[in-house]
């Protein structure tokens, strides 16, 4: 079951109302890529955190009316199947994007191809998979 505003872990009991939003929506993705709890919470909050001391007003508009419990069309569908598939860093709409082979979309954007690496490099560590990065023109 998805974490939600109304039932979410108490770490996250003092972030900002959107804030706190964000990491949901992140740890429940991270949730339905066959995350532990143990692993998704802390990676949900710390991504959370970055997100939200850069976000836009335009960002941060478009994460009020969204639903975090929902990701896919058929949710969990995909949980555990992708989780240990390699991560790609790939540039596209002029964002560096980090995305899991099978995903849907990224889980992370970056303005730069280094810290798309070094996000990427990370995740893939944590599951023992391989990093596949792109150059600006493939």
């Amino acid at each position: 079951m998805p974490y939600s505003m109304n039932d979410y872990p108490d770490s996250l009991k003092n972030m900002e109302k959107l804030e706190r939003k964000k990491a949901i929506d992140i740890i429940n993705a991270l949730l339905e890529e066959g995350y532990d709890d143990g692993r998704a919470i802390p990676i949900g909050t710390d991504q959370a955190k970055e997100w939200y001391s850069d976000a836009s007003k335009k960002e941060l508009d478009e994460l009020k009316s969204k639903d975090v419990t929902e990701h896919e069309d058929d949710p969990g569908q995909q949980g555990g199947k992708i989780a240990d598939n390699d991560v790609e860093v790939f540039f596209e709409d002029d964002e560096w994007k980090v995305q899991t082979k099978g995903a849907k979309r990224p889980s992370n954007t970056y303005d730069n191809k280094n810290d798309a690496t070094k996000r990427a490099k990370e995740i893939a560590e944590n599951r023992g998979a391989e990093t596949i990065i792109h150059n600006k023109n493939e």
